[in-house]
């Protein structure tokens, strides 16, 4: 965004920024706790089926069908089209606590207030909130000063980077992750094959270490370090399944590995006949 653009910003306001995949049943908590914002802009996948619009359409008319490639792309595609000086960002399944609602509007009426804030978010997982596993030290840049931010270029887990200083939020937002092995692995499967495609073209290889010690790492971290234990069964599972989600995405980039080896000695081969 230009400084000319930037200054025709709207100031002390604020558009939410939300992408919406099949979220029929959690969007419309997420809407409802942030009815007081000045603009709601959702961005709906092109592959959405379920009832979802018609639930967003109920609270905003600012909504837009693109077609989704990864969530750092959808963000910086729709970032120059808000017209506010202040973002906050949320996923589908996310919603704001009142006191997260209270310290937003603080914020952007102070003009003093830095150009970005991190956000602490409480998750559930199966139903439970989490209060260990490391769970309960999350915190995400999801407010700034539109002018200022820009997601990585990467495929999962991107954070948005901001052309300034960054401050904290203790005031939680709030997100419920899986309700159901079903919906957890259609998940894992898509962010183990990015995770792998970002970390193959940054040019990392797996080792045997990456496969074999690493998910026993993060499960130790995870089940014991961060007292995942206290959180019973939820705790174990949720650990176990961060476990095999890291010798998933290196096995997956082993793989990436093999066939680019494969396919040069196959030409290699193609070439000398």
């Amino acid at each position: 965004m230009t400084q000319m653009e930037s200054q025709s910003l709207d100031a002390g306001k604020l558009t939410v920024l939300i992408l919406v995949p099949n979220a029929e049943d959690k969007i419309a908590r997420c809407l409802e706790s942030v009815a007081w914002a000045d603009d709601i802009f959702c961005i709906i996948d092109t592959k959405t089926t379920d009832g979802s619009e018609k639930i967003i359409r109920e609270h905003t008319d600012h909504v837009v069908h693109h077609t989704y490639e990864n969530a750092a792309a959808q963000r910086n595609w729709a970032l120059p089209q808000v017209r506010t000086e202040w973002t906050l960002v949320l996923d589908a399944d996310e919603w704001v606590s009142e006191a997260l609602a209270r310290r937003v509007a603080t914020i952007m009426a102070d003009s003093s207030s830095l150009h970005g804030y991190d956000i602490k978010r409480d998750s559930y997982f199966f139903g439970r909130l989490i209060r260990h596993c490391g769970w309960h030290r999350d915190y995400n840049l999801r407010l700034f000063r539109t002018a200022e931010g820009r997601y990585l270029d990467k495929k999962v887990h991107s954070k948005v980077v901001v052309d300034g200083s960054v401050g904290r939020i203790d005031d939680v937002m709030f997100h419920d992750t899986y309700n159901s092995f079903d919906e957890y692995f259609v998940t894992f499967q898509r962010f183990t094959t990015w995770g792998a495609e970002d970390a193959f073209q940054r040019g990392k290889r797996a080792t045997l270490l990456d496969v074999t010690f690493r998910p026993m790492l993060r499960f130790a971290k995870m089940y014991l370090l961060r007292q995942g234990f206290r959180d019973g069964f939820h705790g174990a599972v949720l650990c176990g399944l961060a476990a095999c989600s890291v010798f998933t995405k290196y096995a997956k980039l082993w793989d990436l590995a093999r066939l680019e080896t494969e396919d040069h000695v196959g030409k290699r081969t193609h070439d000398k006949l």
